[in-house]
């Protein structure tokens, strides 16, 4: 289902397997004659549309896909090979977890699996990782959670305690549904579900990611605006843009993507057990130019919830993605506020966005942030600091909304539009104060031209990326500090 045909090319050898006596060498024995092959993980090479990739498995009907010290050291030596060879690992487990009858030694031999998987990723390699039934225990707990993305077979059973232990530790049933594939995805545990014969098109889509540009084509890209060539001012009208930004047919993020964007690979939540549908994080390119993306989608912020804790940490998680695939990381900044409320004050609201604000400006990679509608509170500026900034022509940013900032200063909401021209929020005023770089005019605005804004937003997007992609890393970093240190200078 997922390699080119007659691609498949073992790297194995043959196992070395611990002297425990002659019923585990009849164990294994039996296991390599009913799976078929000689040990729980097989490890390889082959070609997915054309291009080379490690392959690592566990085969369930060897001893329930446990992972003995045999079993360990063939992945690690499979990583090992890949990360030399600068090839992307798919990863793909079906295990019980850790094999009972090798004890402590096997059990400890997770921590070189788990060093092993974090030595490719540091090196800017993709390590994907497929969930099959069942993935439990010692293997879930390393290799089977350490995908930068990560799918599960539909209905999988995937937990870390597999559920006939938990019955005789604990003398009842594990409740019903908590550790199925699709409940991990909505927890934002794992990326997705995904049948086996579509994981080809997802693993097609994430490598093709890989293919950077070339120096030449950068250099083209970042000479040509595309459609975005107008560059106006800013808005001077700040009450008719906040107005403009409020209506409910305004193009979101999900949009642009649509839009102007291509090889989107959504991505979900934290990988943590949180996930909030008011941010969105996936991998794209704009104009041929990979990056990955996490985004505020205000319509599910209004829909469903305000923008909490959760989605901030899920942010997180794209600007680690980011450095970790060394890729551009684009932050769409369009909320109408964070949530009050005891679970966000709980949930460590105020921490995540100093938190996001330190991991941006210290983010290893070029960083651009698009202001593309309402800009509300701490929860936009977690989202802010960039080495770039590009905002729709009627997008606008304030410290709270208009009318909450005229319910602290004059104890109603009728001076809203006064105070918010007081305090600059429009694109015109953010330009003129060295806060946004470049602003993509709205004709008349984006409600009224979905598509050609969205072009438009598309294409600034993509040539701002090829210039950042351009700069030396030492001098675009020197000068992302300088830009946020040299306001109200």
């Amino acid at each position: 289902m997922l390699v080119d045909a007659d691609s498949y090319r073992s790297w194995d050898t043959a196992p070395i397997e611990p002297e425990l006596g002659e019923e585990y060498r009849a164990e294994l024995a039996a296991a390599r004659e009913k799976s078929g092959v000689d040990e729980s993980i097989i490890t390889g090479e082959a070609l997915i549309a054309g291009r080379r990739v490690a392959l690592i498995a566990c085969e369930f009907t060897f001893l329930a896909g446990s992972v003995g010290s045999a079993a360990a050291e063939r992945f690690v030596a499979a990583i090992e090979r890949a990360t030399a060879e600068r090839l992307p690992v798919l990863a793909s487990t079906a295990s019980g977890g850790t094999r009972m009858q090798e004890g402590t030694v096997a059990f400890v031999a997770m921590v070189k699996i788990a060093a092993a998987v974090a030595a490719h990723k540091s090196e800017g390699l993709p390590y994907l990782v497929y969930l099959r039934h069942p993935s439990t225990g010692g293997a879930l707990a390393s290799f089977g959670s350490l995908g930068q993305v990560t799918v599960a077979e539909p209905g999988a059973l995937v937990g870390f305690l597999g559920p006939r232990v938990y019955e005789a530790l604990y003398g009842e049933s594990f409740p019903e549904g908590v550790q199925q594939a699709e409940n991990l995805a909505r927890n934002g545990i794992i990326d997705g579900v995904l049948p086996p014969e579509e994981l080809q098109g997802v693993v097609r889509r994430v490598l093709d990611l890989l293919d950077r540009p070339t120096h030449a084509e950068l250099l083209e890209r970042a000479d040509d605006p595309g459609t975005a060539a107008v560059d106006p001012a800013g808005s001077a009208d700040t009450w008719d843009s906040i107005t403009r930004s409020r209506d409910r047919r305004r193009p979101g993020l999900r949009e642009l993507l649509r839009t102007a964007a291509s090889d989107v690979v959504p991505l979900s939540g934290t990988g943590q057990g949180e996930r909030d549908p008011g941010l969105s994080l996936c991998l794209a390119r704009f104009g041929g130019i990979p990056c990955i993306v996490v985004g505020q989608d205000r319509r599910a912020q209004r829909a469903f919830a305000p923008l909490g804790p959760g989605a901030l940490r899920a942010a997180r998680r794209a600007m680690h993605l980011a450095e970790e695939l060394r890729l551009p990381l684009v932050s769409v900044v369009d909320t109408p506020g964070a949530a009050l409320s005891r679970a966000a004050e709980e949930g460590g609201l105020a921490s995540e966005i100093a938190h996001c604000l330190a991991d941006l400006v210290k983010h290893q990679g070029p960083t651009l942030s698009v202001l593309l509608g309402e800009g509300t509170g701490g929860g936009a500026l977690a989202l802010l600091p960039a080495d770039r900034t590009i905002a729709a022509q009627h997008a606008w940013l304030s410290p709270l909304p208009p009318e909450g900032a005229s319910a602290i200063v004059h104890r109603d909401t009728a001076h809203a539009a006064e105070i918010a021209e007081q305090q600059g929020v429009a694109s015109g005023a953010l330009r003129a104060a060295g806060i946004i770089d470049r602003v993509v005019v709205e004709e008349p605005d984006a409600a009224a031209e979905s598509a050609a804004f969205c072009t438009r937003m598309g294409d600034a997007i993509a040539q701002e990326l090829a210039r950042l992609v351009l700069q030396r890393a030492d001098r675009r970093h020197v000068a992302r500090l300088e830009r946020f240190r040299a306001l109200s200078r």
